[in-house]
């Protein structure tokens, strides 16, 4: 059963809608709440409606006075596994290429994806892709994010960070 609840709009409007749902998200919480609208019916007619959105809260909502939310079902994030609360969150996979100046092909910079170096909206590379980047005359692995500690062992072989022996 959905309970009342003050939505804060664009425009410092308010509008008291239905809450139907709470939803645990990494950085806060969402709430499912119903806005009413109007909807043209059959013919000519205009019938009452609920427009379904999630908003952030507590930023886009206000609880009224007297009123609980104890009732509403609430979807909770499921707890981090042993390894995410060990090593923390994972980084997102891929490289980026940042072109250099200058003339001729494969100048420039391999990046982590989410290096703050990296150019936005260029395409994601592969393992594959990185490599076959990194081996161009004037492309050189960033340091500063990772991506040459993560490369370098695979373009020069794993076998000499483990006292210089061959396999």
């Amino acid at each position: 059963m959905p309970v009342p609840i003050r939505v804060l709009l664009p425009g410092d409007q308010e509008v008291v809608a239905h809450l139907w749902a709470k939803r645990q998200v990494r950085d806060g919480w969402l709430y499912e709440v119903g806005l009413p609208v109007y909807r043209n019916g059959p013919g000519d007619t205009v019938e009452p409606a609920e427009y379904r959105v999630w908003v952030r809260a507590p930023q886009h909502v206000r609880l009224l006075d007297g009123v609980s939310c104890d009732g509403v079902p609430v979807e909770y994030l499921a707890p981090p596994s042993v390894v995410e609360r060990e090593l923390g969150p994972r980084r997102p996979s891929g490289w980026v290429l940042a072109k250099a100046g200058g003339r001729g092909p494969g100048r420039g910079v391999v990046h982590a994806v989410d290096s703050e170096e990296a150019p936005a909206g260029a395409p994601v590379l592969t393992l594959e892709r990185a490599l076959d980047a990194a081996q161009h005359p004037g492309t050189r692995l960033c340091s500063l994010c990772g991506a040459a500690a993560e490369l370098d062992p695979v373009l020069k072989g794993f076998d000499r960070g483990f006292g210089g022996e061959g396999v």
